[in-house]
C-alpha cells in the first residue's frame, strides 16, 4: 500500500458551520494492487473518490479463506458510497453475490471481496471504509489489540417513545457516526449488536479519540452512549475476535455511565504521556473474571 500526501495547500472553505472540499485537492492518496482513492477530510467524515481498475480486488487484507471452490480474499473494511462509473461485483463471504452499477448506493459490511466486472473501471464515491484497508492478521494468530465496546443507554424506552420508524432513522443516523469515527481513526468494526459495537484498533489513543468522537457526535443526536476500553491479546477467529480481553473490555463498558468512557489499567498506561485525562473510577469486580480491576474515565 502507498499513501501519498499532496503538497498543495488543501483548501477548506467553511460558511457559518458549513464547509465544503474538493475530490480534485486531496488531502492523501491510497493506492494499492490496482486501486487508488483521493481522500478528503471534511469535518469527522473521510470521502473519498476511488477507481478500480480491471483485475483489481478490494480484499487487500491477505487472508485467505478455505472451503470455497478456490483460494479467495477477504477485505474486512466496512464500505458504503455511491457507484458513478462501471459495474462493482462484490462477493460476500457467505456465498452471496451483489452488482452495484452507476447511481447504485451500497453498503458492504466487513467480509467481501469485490472488484470490477468486464473490462472497464469502477469509479465510486465512498465516505467510509477507505483509512481501513490495511493488512490484518491471519485467522488464529494472536495479537495485541485495542478493543472498544459502545452500547445506546436507554435504547428500548427510547425506541418506544419514538415509534419504529423515527427510532430506525436515529440509529441508522447514529450507526452512521460511528463508523465514521471508526473509519476516521483507523479502527475496524467486528460485529454491532443493533445499538452497540465492537471494534479493534492497534493504537490505545486512537481508540480513546475514536470514543470521545462517538460520545460528542451521540450527543449532537440526543443519545447517550456508553463505553469501555480495554488493550489485550486476542485471537483473530476469521472476521472476529475471541478471548479473555473481549470479555475484559465488554464487562468494563456494562460499568460505564450514560456517556462515560472507562478504560483498563492497561489502557490508561499505554497513552501516558498524552494529552488524554482520566479520573480514577476504583477498584472493580468483573463477572467471571478473577480479582478486582482499577478503572479510569476519560474526561
Amino acid at each position: 500500500m502507498q499513501v501519498v500526501h499532496d503538497d498543495e495547500i488543501c483548501q477548506c472553505v467553511r460558511v457559518a458551520g458549513a464547509q465544503k472540499r474538493s475530490l480534485d485537492v486531496p488531502d492523501e492518496r491510497v493506492e494499492s494492487g490496482g486501486i487508488a482513492a483521493e481522500v478528503v477530510q471534511v469535518g469527522d467524515a473521510s470521502i473519498s473518490r476511488v477507481e478500480f481498475q480491471p483485475g483489481a480486488h478490494c480484499a487487500l487484507s491477505g487472508r485467505v479463506l478455505s472451503g470455497d471452490s478456490r483460494a479467495r480474499q477477504s477485505c474486512q473494511a466496512h464500505h458504503t458510497g455511491l457507484v458513478t462509473e462501471g459495474v462493482l461485483h462484490v462477493e460476500m463471504d457467505d456465498g452471496s453475490i451483489l452488482d452495484i452499477g452507476p447511481n447504485e448506493v451500497y453498503d458492504i459490511p466487513p467480509g467481501h471481496d469485490g472488484w470490477a466486472l468486464g473490462d472497464s473501471p469502477v469509479r465510486a464515491v465512498s465516505w467510509s471504509g477507505v483509512r481501513t484497508w490495511l493488512p490484518e492478521p491471519s485467522s488464529g494468530e494472536r495479537v495485541v489489540a485495542t478493543l472498544l465496546f459502545t452500547d445506546i443507554v436507554g435504547s428500548t424506552e427510547m425506541a418506544t417513545e419514538l415509534g419504529d420508524l423515527a427510532w430506525r432513522e436515529l440509529l441508522g443516523r447514529h450507526n452512521r457516526e460511528v463508523r465514521d469515527q471508526l473509519d476516521r481513526f483507523r479502527g475496524r468494526e467486528v460485529n454491532t449488536t443493533g445499538d452497540g459495537f465492537l471494534a479493534v484498533f492497534d493504537g490505545a489513543a486512537r481508540a480513546i479519540h475514536a470514543a470521545r468522537a462517538i460520545r460528542s457526535k451521540a450527543g449532537d443526536a440526543g443519545l447517550e452512549v456508553r463505553q469501555g476500553i480495554h488493550t489485550g491479546e486476542v485471537e483473530v477467529v476469521g472476521t472476529d475476535v475471541r478471548g479473555v480481553a473481549v470479555h475484559e473490555a465488554a464487562r468494563i463498558a456494562a460499568l460505564a455511565a450514560a456517556s462515560e468512557i472507562l478504560v483498563s489499567a492497561t489502557t490508561k498506561m499505554l497513552v501516558t504521556g498524552t494529552e488524554i485525562v482520566f479520573d480514577d473510577r476504583g477498584e472493580h469486580a468483573l463477572k467471571g473474571l478473577v480479582g478486582k480491576r482499577t478503572l479510569y474515565a476519560v474526561i
